[in-house]
């Protein structure tokens, strides 16, 4: 049977990126933007995965250094759609790639203060570019995450990938969830860094705050069974706490974490029944930690939830 003939060998993905990254260069980034799109539509059809995917890589990386933030992210996004078409498996070659597009989304500290002397109008723009900044690096570590889970990381996704947005949406983002900070961090393989950012959270908070944060943290780790990171993190923070000579919060919060870490150490149902009664107050400062306790309860000592339909952090996956 005869070939049909071909409408052009595409060349070495090679050349189009130097060709491209000229055009950029000379300040056309549109240009540029439309150039890199069909080219990957290209490679994606012929189905040469690599070389669309070097293609992608260079052009979010480009892009995002000149700081066309929306045109980079575009770009990122597309490089984890073609990781998806191509089935590339979640190794640490494939997480190098997603980590060096990460580390080119600007980070501009967002001044939350405003001065007598400040523009208004200069704050409401950097707030607005830190807002796209924020949900452009999002949506790429997301999809990352998704396509993570379906090629072999981890069944909650990569914890490397879970730090990196948890430290973007910490550093970046113009309205600070820490909830969502932290929600990450707990999926994540780095509670030093996940410390570190807390103890920097407790130095510039309001009041009240500090202990909420902290006390989220390890209801987390520990709804999710996980006692040995929330142990590791709690070390952590009274090292840096000390190191740093900071006052730490002693509420009756924090009372109750440091007993019930205690208590989680051995098969001991009735006084963690008797924790929760005793510093219910303190518990009811949020409504999330009630559900996360039920779960703690499930995962310790394998008390079934009153209501089976209730997930893991319900309130909070509400909020997200």
């Amino acid at each position: 049977m005869s070939q049909r003939p071909k409408r052009g060998v595409l060349p070495p993905a090679k050349e189009n990126i130097e060709k491209i990254e000229k055009v950029v260069n000379d300040g056309n980034s549109y240009g540029a933007q439309q150039m890199y799109k069909s080219m990957c539509a290209r490679y994606v059809s012929a189905q040469r995965y690599s070389e669309a995917l070097d293609l992608l890589q260079s052009g979010a990386c480009l892009q995002l250094k000149n700081n066309q933030i929306t045109c980079g992210a575009e770009l990122a996004a597309l490089f984890v759609d073609t990781l998806i078409k191509g089935k590339i498996p979640y190794n640490d070659e494939s997480l190098g790639r997603i980590r060096k597009i990460y580390e080119l989304f600007p980070q501009i500290p967002v001044k939350h203060d405003l001065g007598l002397d400040d523009d208004v109008q200069e704050l409401a723009e950097a707030l607005g570019a830190a807002k796209i900044r924020v949900e452009c690096c999002s949506s790429f570590l997301k999809a990352a995450l998704r396509w993570s889970v379906e090629f072999g990381a981890p069944r909650l996704g990569s914890p490397e990938i879970h730090v990196m947005l948890a430290e973007y949406l910490y550093s970046e983002s113009p309205e600070l969830d820490m909830a969502r900070v932290s929600y990450h961090f707990v999926r994540g393989n780095n509670p030093m860094k996940f410390a570190s950012t807390l103890v920097n959270f407790m130095s510039k908070c309001y009041p009240g705050e500090d202990d909420l944060a902290i006390a989220r943290a390890m209801l987390m780790y520990l709804s999710m069974g996980n006692l040995k990171d929330a142990n590791l993190l709690m070390e952590e923070i009274m090292k840096h706490v000390e190191a740093e000579q900071l006052e730490f919060c002693h509420s009756d919060l924090m009372q109750f974490i440091s007993y019930l870490l205690q208590t989680l150490q051995r098969d001991a149902f009735p006084l963690f029944s008797m924790l929760r009664a005793n510093y219910k107050p303190s518990i009811d400062r949020e409504p999330a930690f009630n559900e996360m306790l039920d779960e703690i309860a499930e995962k310790f000592y394998g008390i079934k939830r009153r209501n089976p339909l209730q997930g893991v952090f319900g309130e909070l996956f509400k909020m997200m």
